[in-house]
Parts: C-alpha cells; sequence; structure tokens
C-alpha cells in the first residue's frame, strides 16, 4: 500500500467519523438535560440501606402523594413510621402490622 492510499484511508475516517458523530448528536438528542442545583438533590424517594442492602429507612411519597418517613428495627420486628398527611402521624408497629404506640 502506498503512502497516498495511507493518507486517503485516514482522511476518509477522520471526515466520515466527524461527519457520523455530527449526525448522530442532531438525530439522537433527546434534549438539553439542566443540572439541579448546586445545594439541592430532587427525588421522589429516597432509601437507607444497611450492609446487606436492606432498606431500614425511608423517606418518600406513596402513591396517594402523602409523605412519609419510615425507620425499622435492625431485626426488622418494629417500625416507626411518620406521616402528616395520614390519621396518624406517628406509630409504633410490629411485624404483623399491629400498632404498639400511635400518636395523632
Amino acid at each position: 500500500m502506498t503512502k497516498l492510499s495511507w493518507v486517503v484511508i485516514l482522511a476518509t475516517t477522520f471526515a466520515g467519523s466527524l461527519i457520523g458523530g455530527i449526525l448522530a448528536e442532531r438525530l439522537f438528542v433527546a434534549g438539553v438535560v439542566h443540572a439541579q442545583k448546586a445545594n439541592g438533590v430532587h427525588a421522589e424517594e429516597f432509601l437507607l440501606l444497611d450492609q446487606t442492602g436492606k432498606a431500614r429507612a425511608g423517606l418518600g411519597l406513596d402513591s396517594n402523594g402523602e409523605v412519609g418517613l419510615v425507620l425499622t428495627s435492625r431485626d426488622g420486628n418494629r417500625t416507626l413510621a411518620f406521616s402528616p398527611d395520614g390519621p396518624v402521624a406517628a406509630k409504633l408497629s410490629d411485624r404483623s402490622g399491629r400498632i404498639l404506640w400511635s400518636a395523632p
């Protein structure tokens, strides 16, 4: 292969890559993505996981749009739940769902 052939191959590869990149950017980009505020995080749910990956705490919205904070004991036997939108603002329940303590 001659030196001229290599130059033609390299120039064609470069031009094709450049044109392909421009076309891909124009055709396949869904839209502009805006960054979140530097001092804020936006999410529908936050989970705190232990070393085994089990959720121990959660803050989020339920299917009705009500906000809640749920804390679970290490052994999973007790759950403390807070929700200002529900009829009971705070409740401590056991694994079976029996309420051990509640506050209006």
